[in-house]
């Protein structure tokens, strides 16, 4: 049953992620990116209700109220697909950072271009550390906030949390702006490169604004806070 879950969300996740690609990309030339962003986190809820529906998977939001009015940087542990997702539907507008290979995918890669993400190569760490910095202070100086995995890849649950890379701290610092810790257990039951989903509840915890004497500090008060909450939820 499980299984037969699993296909029904995934085909509904694969055929609707087409329509949806397309009228982002048709309406690109006329709205903001706030706008498209909005539109495509109807689309996101779409997909996450369904998950909660077919597979029954819910999830649950504690320290929403720390999420302040102005741009900031979220800062989240990554496990899988799901909080790559979710994370969208926060703050309008936003920015994630995301593989370049992304945006050469038909349709989705596309779309995803018109919403203005920040692309990297991995292959090249020096360069897209410096293009994220120069690229993220600009988008904040511009209102946008940013979405961060410092981890930089997903990590399975069970193996705790992957050193984290000083970008988030960088920017906080350089550009005064808080950084949102959040850490979730999405793993246990969307788990990476898996295709059964696992019914149960994803708790998301959202801590208090950080900030840092220097890049260090902050990341490491990031660090410190998700990993203190990642073992009680894990």
């Amino acid at each position: 049953m499980r299984t037969l879950r699993s296909f029904l969300f995934n085909l509904i996740l694969y055929i609707s992620v087409i329509p949806i690609s397309i009228t982002i990309i048709i309406l690109f030339p006329f709205f903001k990116t706030s706008a498209l962003q909005k539109i495509a986190s109807k689309w996101i809820f779409f997909i996450l209700y369904s998950l909660k529906l077919i597979c029954g998977v819910s999830w649950t939001i504690k320290g929403a109220e720390n999420l302040p009015d102005e741009p900031c940087i979220l800062v989240s542990n990554h496990q899988g697909a799901w909080e790559s997702f979710f994370l969208q539907t926060l703050y309008f507008p936003s920015s994630s950072i995301i593989k370049k290979e992304l945006l050469y995918i038909p349709f989705f890669g596309w779309a995803l271009a018109c919403l203005k993400p920040i692309h990297l190569k991995r292959s090249k760490k020096l360069v897209s550390l410096k293009k994220v910095i120069k690229d993220g202070s600009k988008k904040l100086a511009n209102g946008v906030s940013l979405i961060i995995f410092p981890e930089g890849t997903r990590a399975r649950p069970h193996k705790g949390l992957k050193t984290f890379s000083n970008s988030c701290g960088l920017l906080s610092v350089k550009n005064n702006v808080p950084i949102i810790p959040i850490c979730h257990n999405s793993g246990l039951f969307w788990k990476n490169r898996a295709f059964n989903k696992h019914s149960g509840e994803i708790k998301v915890l959202i801590g208090a604004p950080l900030y840092g004497e220097n890049a260090k500090d902050a990341t490491n008060k990031a660090f410190n806070w998700i990993e203190k909450n990642f073992k009680e939820i894990n």
